[in-house]
């Protein structure tokens, strides 16, 4: 049985993620949908022409990552799609945060990521697809957003270096980096803290993320990046020292940008 995996599905760019390869992925047997709320997983399976598991689980907890290995092992399936889009990021000073939060960021964004893949690809074949949700803020050092651009820049780096190992066994990695993206994101991650408001103009809607996302990911390529002005941030952090850029982003945030 092939199966594509979903973490992060109950809502956002995973729940997107879910709904486009629902029209598109006719080899996949059945989607797993994964996330901590039960209820809105249900109702994104609800609209899913594709047969649906929904596995309601906290992907951080390592006993529930043996289950869901164990269900795998079970059914006999095929990972042929895993989209690890579970993720979190909280803003404002470091100093200031819950500890036990920016803790949580790091195991969530990076630890349940890294434990997830290396259980996964027992389980691939040629051909199998693996996503990986980093970030624009994986470029540059993010002050007021320090834990999520580090823990995007771990995504990025791994990700990129794991798709290199992979390729002889066929199987390909991307590491999908919007910007800002519209979604419950920040709903979560301004509660402490506020971004420029210069990225703001560069928001776009997650199917604009996701469609770029599915098409790298046809295509093998390493890297996704939506969106002209990203793809600008992109070459001006490969071009100009972070030094510099920083004290750029210092004066914007001064100034109310």
């Amino acid at each position: 049985m092939n199966v594509a995996i979903i973490t992060g599905a109950s809502s956002g760019i995973g729940m997107e993620f879910a709904l486009q390869m629902d029209n598109y992925f006719v080899t996949i047997d059945e989607f797993w949908l994964i996330a901590r709320s039960r209820e809105h997983l249900e109702e994104v399976a609800k609209v899913l022409d594709h047969k649906t598991r929904v596995i309601a689980m906290d992907i951080t907890d390592e006993k529930k990552q043996d289950v869901l290995e164990d269900l795998l092992i079970e059914k006999n399936a095929t990972v042929r799609v895993l989209v690890n889009a579970a993720g979190f990021g909280v803003m404002g000073p470091f100093s200031e945060q819950e500890r036990m939060t920016a803790q949580e960021m790091v195991r969530l964004n990076c630890e349940a990521l890294t434990a997830l893949t290396h259980r996964m690809l027992p389980y691939m074949r040629r051909n199998s697809r693996i996503i990986q949700l980093a970030s624009s803020a994986a470029f540059l050092p993010q002050p007021d957003f320090a834990v999520y651009a580090a823990t995007k820049a771990y995504v990025l780096s791994f990700s990129r270096a794991l798709g290199e190992e992979l390729k002889e066994a066929g199987i390909y990695v991307t590491s999908v980096c919007p910007g800002p993206v519209d979604t419950p994101f920040f709903d979560i991650a301004e509660k402490t803290g506020t971004t420029l408001s210069i990225k703001k103009y560069t928001m776009v809607n997650p199917d604009k993320v996701v469609a770029l996302a599915l098409k790298d990911s046809y295509y093998k390529r390493s890297m996704s990046v939506c969106s002209l002005p990203i793809k600008y941030f992109q070459y001006l952090t490969k071009a100009v020292p972070h030094g510099l850029l920083l004290k750029a982003m210092g004066l914007l945030k001064k100034k109310g940008f």
